[in-house]
């Protein structure tokens, strides 16, 4: 048995002890995904318990800057199809955009069209989604009993989930509810992106779904897309909280609302997205998502253990440069553990390598695919792991030194420009 103080030397082995033991940080973290894939089946088939003809009024709202109108038209046609085939009656479709879009072909009067002035402003100087979001609450109020489901311009919707959103809005339990949204679903323009995309889909299976079905709570995460909010809850909650709120706006409204008292539930079914058409959207991302929950994280305006809670997945994600470096220093500089360090330690990197596994089973269906194409994509996103580990240490130290207020929007329709908006 070595001894770390005469081999390395006292700085270096507490350098080397304390580099170890960074990589316990996630253990919360880790600790709500493994119950929430073993409390809860990963293949969720909603079963309709109201009429779609009886339901509360539904509001299904797209934010876009209009830079891509040939995807949302398309989009909107399809979603208010998948609507139509289900039979909901009561529902409208809100599209909130910068730039005017021609709906002229889709001539529908259920879908809405609500530009944004540029001369807007919000109170608190909002900016990006969060002021679009905000303008539309400001001046398209919608009854206290309505429900709003916030989707993306790129987000289709299924006959699962809007099974999964009615069973939500009329069951009336919480005020807030978010679901599972899969990757790899339809065309794949990038699969390293896709493959690499399969732990977003593992969290929500784990993590996320734990939180809001058992916690009621999303202490650690809340995404911007596939949230359902009853109306007087977001009039109350609001979007319009500054600079600090404009860059991960979806996490700052939860945890606003946290605060003033309100519950989230899980919502059953899945909608579908796609991932980063390139590495470097995929990267840009991150890095955005990085710098809105530092932002969230250091304001004081918000409740400090809240803070604290979201500090954990925060920093757990900024050591990534950090305690990725185990893996050449475990053989390198070994040093002497207790056991159940080294357990916990090990139990945190097999649970994280089965998110992207289990992420990838959800997202591909053995029922469309023979067993070797299916194993293959599994297999295909362990191997984009040592991807992606990289692409978030470089989205970690690009974040933490560059500017805070800027928002990377990814290229969603293909051979169109990829618009940035800073301060």
């Amino acid at each position: 048995m070595i001894d770390p103080i005469a081999e390395y030397g006292f700085p270096l082995a507490v350098i080397l002890y304390f580099v170890r033991l960074l990589a316990l940080l996630p253990l919360p973290l880790v600790v709500c995904h493994t119950l929430g894939l073993l409390l809860f089946d990963i293949y969720e088939e909603p079963e309709l318990r109201y009429s779609p003809m009886l339901s509360p009024s539904i509001c299904i709202r797209v934010v876009t800057r209009g830079n891509y109108p040939l995807l949302v038209c398309e989009n909107v046609k399809r979603n208010m199809a998948t609507c139509d085939k289900l039979g909901l009656l009561n529902f409208s479709l809100q599209v909130v955009t910068d730039k005017a879009i021609d709906f002229e072909k889709i001539k529908d009067g259920r879908v809405q069209q609500i530009i944004v002035p540029n001369s807007y402003r919000t109170s608190t100087g909002a900016l990006f989604k969060s002021r679009a979001l905000h303008y539309a609450t400001e001046n398209y109020p919608l009854n206290d009993k309505d429900w709003i489901v916030h989707i993306d311009e790129e987000t289709v919707l299924t006959e699962n989930c809007l099974r999964g959103i009615l069973n939500f809005v009329n069951d009336g339990k919480y005020s807030v509810g978010q679901g599972l949204i899969l990757y790899g679903s339809e065309n794949v323009v990038n699969w390293i992106t896709t493959l690499g995309d399969s732990i977003r889909v593992g969290i929500d299976l784990g993590l996320l779904r734990f939180c809001l079905k058992v916690l009621h709570a999303p202490i650690f995460l809340f995404k911007g897309s596939y949230v359902v909010i009853k109306a007087d809850c977001e009039r109350d909650v609001t979007f319009d909280h500054g600079i600090k709120g404009s860059i991960a706006e979806d996490m700052y409204f939860a945890m606003v609302a946290m605060t003033k008292g309100y519950k989230f539930g899980w919502i059953e079914g899945e909608m579908w997205e796609k991932s980063p058409f390139t590495l470097y959207d995929f990267i840009q991302q991150r890095k955005r998502w990085l710098q809105g929950v530092f932002l969230i994280v250091h304001d004081g305006k918000l409740s400090l253990i809240r803070r604290i809670i979201l500090g954990i997945p925060l920093y757990a994600w900024i050591t990534v440069p950090i305690t990725t470096s185990n893996v050449l220093l475990t053989p390198l500089c070994p040093l002497v553990l207790h056991p159940i360090i080294k357990f916990l330690v090990g139990y945190i990197g097999a649970v994280t390598t089965y998110l992207y596994l289990i992420g990838a089973v959800r997202s591909f269906h053995l029922a469309r695919l023979n067993y070797f194409r299916f194993a293959l994509k599994v297999l295909g996103a362990a191997a984009t792991i040592p991807v992606v580990v990289v692409s978030e240490v470089v989205a970690v130290i690009w974040g933490v030194f560059s500017s805070k207020h800027k928002f990377y929007v990814v290229q969603k329709q293909i051979n169109s420009p990829v618009p940035t908006q800073h301060l």
